[in-house]
C-alpha cells in the first residue's frame, strides 16, 4: 500500500510538527493537515491545509481522526496516551516521537484490540537509535555489552548549563527526571536519572553522557536474555551534568517541575546552530572471537523547502516518516503495536527521508564481509 492512500494528519505546529509536514509535501508530494491549538498564520502551499484543533477537546479530536486514516502525534509527550486512545477506538493508524515511558506502556495496552497499527517512539531517541542498536546487536553471536549514546545539543555551550534547547523543554525535564530502563548483568533494571557520569571523546572533541530515561523504546524487552549490559546515555557538553544535577537534586526542583520549568525557560536560550552526535558500542562473540563493533557520527541541520532545518528536526521527523513509509510498504506489521528495532538499516536507507539519517547508520557491509 502507498503513503498515498492515506489521509495524514499531523499533531502539533512545532518544529518537529512543520518540518514533518515539509517533508511530506516536499519529499512525498501528498497533502496533509497541519493542527495545532494556536491559530494558524497564512500560507499559500495548496498542499498543506491547517487545522485549529484542541486535542483536550474529546468531541473535535474525533472529528479530525474521523477526516484522517493515520495520524503522527507530534505534541508534548502528556498528550499521547489522549491521542493514542482516540486513534485507537476509531481504527487510525497511530504514530508518535513520545520518550516517555508511561504513555508507551499505556499504548501498549491499546494493541490486543487495535485494528490499526500504534508505533509510538520512533524519532530519534527512542527511535533511530533504536534501529542502530538492534542492528549492531544482530552482527554478534553472543552479546555482551550494548552501549548507545546520543546527543541533540547546541555547537557553541557559552552559558553556565553548557546548554541551550535544541528541543522540547518539557521532554528535557521528563527525560532527567523519570527512571530509565536498563539491562545490567543481564537483568532488567531501572538506573537514576543523571547517574552514571561518563566522558567520551568524539574526533577529538570532550563530551560527557549520562543516564536519561526513554532512549531506549522497547530495545530493553526485544535483547532481554541476550545481552549481558544494555545502558543509553545522553550525551551533553561538559560540566551540564553537574549543574542539573544541582537544580535537581540540589535545590530539589525534581519534587517542583513546574517551578523548573519556568526557571529553564527564562534563563535558557534555545538554538538552531545545533548538532545530534551518536555513539554507539557493541562487544560480544563473533566466529568464537570476542569482538568490538563502535560507531559514532555527527548530523548538522540543512535546508527543507526553503528553510533552514535544525539537525534534531531533520532527524526525529525523518525517523517517524521512515516509520510511516516501511509500514505503508508492508515491511512492518500492519496493526497493533510495533517496535523501532523492527525497521532494518537497510530498508532505512532506501526511504524518501533515508538521506537525512545516512550519516546515522554505519555503512553497508562490502559483499563477503561480516563486520557493522
Amino acid at each position: 500500500m502507498s503513503m498515498h492512500a492515506h489521509h495524514i494528519l499531523v499533531l502539533g505546529a512545532g518544529k518537529i510538527g512543520t518540518t514533518l509536514a515539509d517533508m511530506l509535501t516536499e519529499l512525498y508530494e501528498m497533502p496533509v493537515t497541519l493542527a495545532d491549538v494556536q491559530p494558524a498564520t497564512p500560507h499559500s502551499d495548496p498542499l498543506l491545509r491547517h487545522l485549529q484543533l484542541d486535542v483536550q477537546d474529546d468531541a473535535a479530536l474525533t472529528a479530525a481522526l474521523a477526516a484522517h486514516s493515520l495520524v503522527i502525534n507530534a505534541l508534548p509527550f502528556f498528550c499521547a496516551a489522549r491521542v493514542a486512545t482516540a486513534a485507537a477506538q476509531r481504527g487510525v493508524h497511530y504514530f508518535d516521537l513520545t520518550e516517555d515511558v508511561a504513555a508507551t506502556r499505556t499504548i501498549r495496552a491499546l494493541a490486543p484490540q487495535a485494528r490499526a497499527v500504534l508505533m509510538p517512539q520512533c524519532g530519534l531517541a527512542p527511535g533511530l537509535i533504536g534501529m542502530l542498536g538492534g542492528h549492531l546487536a544482530g552482527q554478534f553471536d553472543e552479546l555482551y555489552d550494548l552501549q548507545l549514546r546520543v546527543g541533540a545539543l547546541t555547537q557553541h555551550a557559552t552559558n553556565a548549563l553548557r546548554y541551550h534547547f535544541t528541543w522540547s523543554v518539557d521532554g528535557v525535564i521528563n527525560e532527567y527526571c523519570n527512571p530509565c530502563d536498563a539491562i545490567v548483568c543481564g537483568q532488567l533494571a531501572a538506573v537514576q536519572a543523571l547517574e552514571g557520569l561518563e566522558s567520551l571523546s568524539l574526533d577529538g572533541q570532550v563530551f560527557e553522557a549520562f543516564n536519561t530515561s526513554g532512549g531506549l523504546g522497547t530495545l530493553c524487552e526485544t535483547l532481554a536474555g541476550r545481552v549481558r549490559n544494555l545502558n543509553y546515555k545522553t550525551i551533553r557538553h561538559p560540566g551540564h551534568r553537574d549543574a542539573m544535577h544541582l537544580l535537581l537534586h540540589g535545590l530539589r526542583m525534581i519534587e517542583r517541575r513546574d517551578l523548573l520549568r519556568q526557571v529553564l525557560n527564562g534563563a535558557v536560550p534555545h538554538s538552531r546552530d545545533d548538532m545530534v552526535v551518536v555513539a554507539a558500542t557493541a562487544t560480544g562473540l563473533r566466529s568464537g572471537r570476542l569482538e568490538q563493533v563502535t560507531h559514532s557520527a555527527r548530523v548538522y541541520g540543512a535546508p527543507l523547502r526553503g528553510r533552514q532545518r535544525t539537525a534534531i528536526e531533520l532527524t526525529t521527523a525523518a525517523g517517524v516518516l521512515a516509520a510511516v513509509e516501511l509500514w505503508a510498504q508492508g515491511l512492518l506489521p500492519q496493526q497493533g503495536f510495533v517496535r523501532q528495532e523492527q525497521c532494518t538499516l537497510s530498508a532505512l536507507r532506501n526511504t524518501r527521508v533515508g538521506r537525512y539519517v545516512e550519516a546515522l547508520l554505519p555503512a553497508p557491509a562490502a559483499p563477503g564481509n561480516t563486520d557493522a
